[in-house]
């Protein structure tokens, strides 16, 4: 079977600062029919899942302004340029909540929508964590608990978990019955 990319005639810069570049790309499909399309590329992102011995997640709850909604998530954010992804996996949790992952174990990486969007995600286990003296960013989360997992995906079903990485993150740790 013959394989026919789509050709590229052409990237327009939009804007750019250190979270984004979004341009527009000139495209042209195997059947001659050309379009533009927006593509924005963002920074890799470090999510990690931690799991206490009783299999419990902890998860925040937090609004998320674009959506304008309460939502419950794992603990995450940008990778910094030359920083290791695991470590910044493990920074983010302590930020956030306060509490410092004992191991970090790569779980999955994916995109969460490559028709536009560039951004990878890269998501970890960890099966144990230690609260620190680190105060959690008042700016990150409302509520800071540890949940079970099981009960973290009937949040799913319910709408109160909607954010890709928390999603994958859950339904593939109950995959490994981890």
């Amino acid at each position: 079977m013959k394989r026919t990319q789509w050709k590229i005639h052409g990237e327009k810069l939009v804007d750019e600062n250190r979270h984004i570049r979004l341009s527009t790309v000139d495209v042209e499909l195997p059947d001659g029919v050309r379009f533009t399309q927006y593509v924005a590329r963002m920074p890799r992102c470090a999510m990690t899942l931690v799991l206490n011995e009783n299999r419990e997640a902890l998860l925040m709850y937090r609004h998320r302004f674009i959506i304008d909604r309460w939502v419950w998530e794992l603990p995450g954010g940008y990778v910094d340029h030359a920083e290791d992804v695991a470590n910044a996996a493990a920074r983010e949790v302590q930020e956030e909540t306060g509490w410092r992952p004992c191991s970090m174990e790569h779980l999955v990486t994916y995109q969460p929508s490559i028709g536009s969007l560039d951004q990878p995600q890269e998501i970890y286990l960890a099966r144990c964590a230690e609260l620190t003296d680190t105060e959690p960013d008042i700016n990150e989360a409302e509520d800071i608990r540890w949940i079970p997992l099981e009960d973290a995906a009937a949040m799913i079903d319910r709408g109160e978990i909607v954010g890709a990485a928390t999603v994958v993150a859950i339904y593939r740790a109950l995959s490994l019955d981890a």
